[in-house]
């Protein structure tokens, strides 16, 4: 057996349709277009969310707020969550993301203050309240602020 002998499974590959390529084909003639029409003409169609001239449901419903289109994503974790790592561990965004504490790249981190921890950890995350640092720092830990 070689590379060149190799052949994928049955049914696995579908020929594409080509249309307008005469009767024969079934795709000829108005190539699956229909007779006339906005539809059937080059370039033709609708742009998306029209509705025919009827007021489109965008339109529609009531405009609420203002979002942020320079927000930036950032992961909040309490201290109680850093239980789940054991004593003088090295808790940095890998580590998180590991424990299934942080879910992706986000813009960061931010340890906050509720709950407890008695033994010392070593953070290095992008940003701490003054309370969890206190905290932590009171348990013998130290906190790395990475920017």
């Amino acid at each position: 057996m070689n590379l060149g002998s190799l052949k994928p499974p049955a049914g696995s590959r579908k020929k594409r349709k080509r249309v307008g390529r005469g009767e024969g084909s079934g795709h000829g003639g108005t190539s699956c277009k229909g007779a006339k029409g906005q539809n059937a003409r080059s370039g033709g169609g609708v742009r998306p969310g029209f509705e025919g001239g009827q007021m489109p449901l965008s339109r529609r419903l009531p405009k609420r707020g203002f979002r942020n289109p320079f927000r930036k994503k950032i992961f909040e974790i309490n201290i109680g969550q850093l239980t789940k790592f054991p004593e003088g561990s090295i808790i940095d965004h890998d580590a998180l993301v590991q424990a299934g504490l942080v879910k992706g790249r986000g813009d960061g981190v931010k340890i906050l203050g509720k709950g407890s921890i008695d033994y010392p950890v070593s953070l290095k995350v992008d940003m701490v309240s003054r309370g969890a640092r206190e905290k932590i720092e009171a348990a013998g830990g130290s906190v790395i602020e990475v920017v």
